[in-house]
């Protein structure tokens, strides 16, 4: 078995902490801008949207990932409700839904595109991601189910969040997950059409990781017995998948009829010699 002793305070400032998990916070949000910033160079965007779309992204992934928190324990903040305003208890999936509004909005206002914003963000929101579970693992929070695998992970810190038994990593599940997706798509996203591809496959990717691994993740069931997040994935794949392959279809279909058009005009040309 592994052993987690950390403290889960990085530091102190008199009565104020800094927490090794809000490190890691603000080191994926660096992470999602600095790749974002990259890929918009890559694809011609002004780079001043990144840093203006991020803002929006941040706001809204702040705002749900609370909302999705407070839904799935309302039965505790019923009784706490002075518990509601506070920043500790944050949901990956709000997080990403929020940011979503987020750039959806913006791109409203300054009639971008958000598919192209959003194949632009998702390479570094996966690494980004990643990050964020490796302050999860030091924090001790999203843990996983009891295990007797070698590899399971025993909190001793008094402070943690983690159970004094031996757990399922499940942090580390999701941060691997995370880099093999990143892999995935990073590799394949100058050859993904049409625009808007990329966006999908990463939420489906995401999706299917997340949903997988909350089986042995610690959680309460939502409804029919399963997760919040785990009924979120489910819906997200249901979308996402056949809406990518539909749009993928249609866009080689008018690629083919493009070409075939191509072709009858250069023939007509050729006669016309």
């Amino acid at each position: 078995m592994l052993t987690i002793g950390i403290n889960p305070v990085a530091f102190s400032i008199g009565a104020f902490e800094v927490r090794w998990y809000g490190i890691m916070v603000v080191l994926a949000i660096v992470a999602v801008i600095a790749i974002s910033l990259l890929e918009a160079r890559r694809v011609g965007m002004p780079t001043e949207h990144i840093y203006n779309v991020g803002l929006w992204a941040i706001i809204g992934g702040i705002a749900v990932s609370r909302l999705f928190h407070i839904i799935d324990k309302w039965d505790y903040y019923v009784t706490h409700p002075e518990q509601i305003i506070h920043f500790e208890g944050l949901t990956v999936y709000g997080a990403v839904i929020g940011a979503i509004l987020g750039v959806l909005i913006y791109a409203w206002v300054k009639k971008l595109s958000f598919w192209q914003i959003g194949d632009i963000a998702a390479p570094g929101a996966l690494v980004g991601q990643a990050i964020g579970r490796v302050g999860c693992t030091l924090n001790g929070c999203c843990y996983g189910l009891p295990t007797s695998l070698p590899w399971g992970v025993i909190y001793t810190y008094p402070g943690s969040y983690g159970p004094h038994e031996a757990v399922h990593p499940t942090q580390i599940y999701h941060l691997l997950w995370n880099l093999i997706a990143f892999a995935i798509i990073w590799s394949l996203r100058t050859r993904l059409k049409p625009v808007g591809s990329v966006f999908l496959i990463y939420l489906a990717l995401y999706a299917a990781g997340d949903l997988s691994i909350r089986f042995v993740r610690e959680g309460e069931p939502f409804l029919f017995g399963i997760q919040q997040a785990q009924l979120i994935g489910i819906a997200i794949l249901v979308v996402t998948v056949p809406w990518l392959i539909i749009r993928m279809w249609r866009y080689r279909v008018k690629q083919l009829a493009t070409a075939s058009i191509s072709e009858v005009s250069e023939t007509e040309q050729n006669r016309g010699v």
